[in-house]
């Protein structure tokens, strides 16, 4: 009984801030999809499932989808293959400072702000005016390029700026998968004259598999609801909307249009998104959690 009540004392209070800082906002903004909702309107209609009728109808919605979707795949399978590269490559290094200095190295963009860095970048690194990537191009003769104005290259670059601040973290988490695997099984394979490439595909890839489970969930889930580089990069989407993503479009809708029944009915999309791909991604990994 005494342990029961240690464990309700911690517990309570832990699912009492998720309820009202977590479900309680997700089921009301779900509610409110379903009005003319506007908080400084003394009456907000119901509308009904008029939302997300006009949901289904909205160009801009499917672009920003698509935009989403592209942006989370390409991300988020670069953050894998390169994170997992560059765990690699730390895990053989002999001296264990030199370890943790890459490892520092690498992770000291993740705890800055997003909102500086992306600043930093949009004006010093792709400005049409003095950004290093433009006098690169002058130095070779190219005329200064506005990277805003461009569709797919303006992505690209919202890409590699988010792999830039991110892999740090997964780095980490793989490094720590990869130096968790018992080295007797990497020995072993060594002596049957396995080459350093098949045993880690075919040995310590599968058997740090949790880690790549949690990190390909976890890092899908956080990229495809990213929202301040876009805002810094694109704050209108980019040209023609080509870098409208989910979260700005209801950023856009809610507190530019004050539209936000709608932004909420398009919150509710992104969230079915978002659930739907880790369910699957779940499903697909769901050996890789169990014990045998």
């Amino acid at each position: 009984m005494k342990n029961n009540r240690f464990v309700a004392a911690v517990l309570v209070p832990s699912f009492l801030f998720l309820f009202i800082f977590t479900a309680f906002p997700v089921v009301y903004g779900l509610g409110i999809s379903f009005f003319d909702y506007n908080p400084a309107s003394a009456q907000n209609i119901f509308l009904g499932l008029e939302n997300y009728r006009r949901l289904v109808q909205d160009e801009v919605f499917w672009q920003a989808v698509k935009n989403t979707v592209f942006f989370g795949a390409a991300a988020v399978s670069a953050n894998i293959i390169i994170t997992l590269f560059l765990a690699k490559i730390i895990s053989v290094l002999p001296w264990k400072r030199w370890k943790t200095f890459f490892r520092t190295i690498l992770f000291i963009p993740c705890i800055a702000p997003v909102v500086g860095t992306s600043m930093v970048w949009k004006y010093g690194i792709l400005g049409t005016d003095g950004g290093i990537l433009n006098q690169i191009a002058g130095f070779f003769g190219m005329a200064p390029k506005n990277w805003f104005l461009t569709t797919l290259p303006l992505m690209l670059l919202i890409i590699v700026y988010t792999l830039w601040a991110d892999i740090g973290y997964n780095v980490v988490l793989f490094t720590a998968g990869i130096e968790g695997v018992p080295k007797e099984f990497d020995e072993a394979a060594a002596i049957d004259g396995a080459g350093p490439v098949r045993r880690f595909l075919s040995i310590k890839l599968p058997l740090m598999g949790r880690t790549f489970a949690f990190v390909a969930i976890m890092t899908m889930a956080n990229y495809f609801q990213m929202f301040a580089q876009f805002r810094i990069f694109a704050s209108k989407g980019g040209m023609n909307n080509t870098a409208m993503v989910l979260t700005n479009y209801v950023y856009r809708t809610s507190f530019i249009s004050f539209d936000m029944g709608y932004a909420s009915a398009i919150a509710a999309g992104l969230f079915v998104i978002v659930f739907v791909v880790a369910m699957i991604q779940n499903k697909m990994m769901r050996a890789d959690w169990s014990y045998e």
